[in-house]
């Protein structure tokens, strides 16, 4: 989340797709079946596994909020991207972690004046990918935002000058740029970078990119799960801020399909907060049962609750669900029968100037448990939680 107007920029869309979108995919979609009223996907296992050492901890650093390419046409925007850069080798070089997720706004793709945003996307990965740890991201509204002129761009009449020239110069140029799509982002990045784990997920389920599971699993033993990770693309930029009925569909038939009775644990990552989360926020500080450090503004949630909380808090497996977007915020607190966590903003992009810091999980096997905390810029670690009691 930053200082934006794209939110307002995009009502209209937004109120359309509420009403003509949200409902299961129709009849004759790819990747499933209809009977009756409802769209059935058949699910699918995961495809790509992440190896657990036998006996050890497996530890997932979340960056959240990078906003690389911030005032990127400006000596302060590439400066704040060297600065988060030097906050995740910290907390790499610190926690040592197994996995990284990206947990949206990686990058602020409205300010980039250039027609492919994967080189500031390679940028923020390339702490993680530089000491070879695996990865996944999902998108955030900041992503694939479309690109706004800055004012300073424009001369006093209001007529663009070098940048985008009026339209009976000699310009050959393109003025009419839109950003870097959410789908040429991700497929950037998982064709050309073997540490990725991320995926375009089903290709007929609008909206969205980012739909996708993975499993954590023993090398010793392939076939019994530790844990499964969802991740699901919460929209914003191109798409309205909200996570559609047919997503929480298509996770509802793939959590039943391949963890049928709910015995491994489950992990739920998007970008903006759901509408629950407005619903346990604290009002002042964070007290227990909440746990956390900072709690400085209000949720910014997403524009709509289409079901997805009601799937979640009726699995007894989902034992919580990690989100970024709003960058004064880094509390956990328990919902129902789960736990709604904020990450910690880790970029130096974007708005506020609260430390940076990311959150950790761990997952341990023997006892199990899956424990999280905030691991700061300045090597301080703080807000321990138990996620899984």
């Amino acid at each position: 989340m930053a200082a934006s107007p794209s939110a307002a920029r995009f009502a209209a869309l937004s109120f359309a797709f509420l009403f003509l979108n949200l409902h299961p995919i129709a009849r004759g979609c790819a990747g499933g079946e209809y009977r009756g009223e409802k769209f059935q996907r058949r699910a699918s296992p995961p495809e790509k596994s992440l190896p657990a050492r036998p006996g050890s901890p497996f530890k997932i650093a979340l960056f959240a909020d990078l906003h690389f390419g911030e005032n990127a046409w400006t000596d302060w925007g590439p400066r704040q991207d060297v600065n988060s850069v030097k906050v995740m080798s910290t907390v790499l070089d610190d926690e040592a972690p197994d996995f990284v997720v990206y947990l949206g706004d990686v990058i602020t793709a409205n300010n980039i004046p250039i027609a492919n945003a994967s080189s500031y996307w390679d940028q923020a990965l390339s702490p993680t990918r530089s000491r070879g740890i695996p990865y996944a991201s999902i998108f955030g509204n900041h992503d694939d935002a479309p690109f706004v002129w800055p004012l300073e761009w424009f001369s006093a009449p209001g007529i663009p000058l070098v940048q985008c020239p009026v339209a009976n110069s000699s310009f050959s140029g393109d003025c009419s740029f839109r950003g870097t799509q959410r789908l040429q982002l991700m497929k950037n990045d998982v064709e050309q970078n073997a540490l990725s784990y991320s995926s375009e997920g089903p290709k007929d389920l609008w909206p969205s990119i980012s739909n996708y599971v993975l499993q954590i699993s023993p090398t010793d033993n392939p076939q019994s799960p530790l844990a499964y990770l969802y991740f699901l693309d919460s929209g914003g930029g191109s798409y309205p801020e909200v996570i559609s009925n047919a997503q929480s569909e298509w996770f509802k038939n793939q959590s039943l399909q391949i963890n049928p009775d709910s015995r491994v644990p489950e992990l739920i990552f998007w970008h903006i907060p759901s509408k629950a989360y407005e619903k346990v926020a604290p009002w002042i500080g964070v007290r227990r049962p909440c746990v956390g450090s900072i709690n400085m503004e209000t949720v910014a949630s997403q524009e709509a609750e289409t079901g997805i909380m009601e799937i979640l808090q009726n699995r007894p497996s989902v034992k919580a669900v990690f989100v970024g977007h709003n960058h004064g915020l880094d509390w956990c607190c328990p919902y129902k029968k789960l736990w709604l966590c904020f990450a910690r903003h880790t970029g130096y992009g974007g708005y506020g100037n609260w430390a940076r810091g990311a959150r950790i999980i761990e997952i341990s096997q023997h006892p199990f448990s899956i424990k999280s905390w905030i691991r700061m810029e300045n090597h301080d670690v703080h807000s321990e939680v138990d996620l899984s009691s």
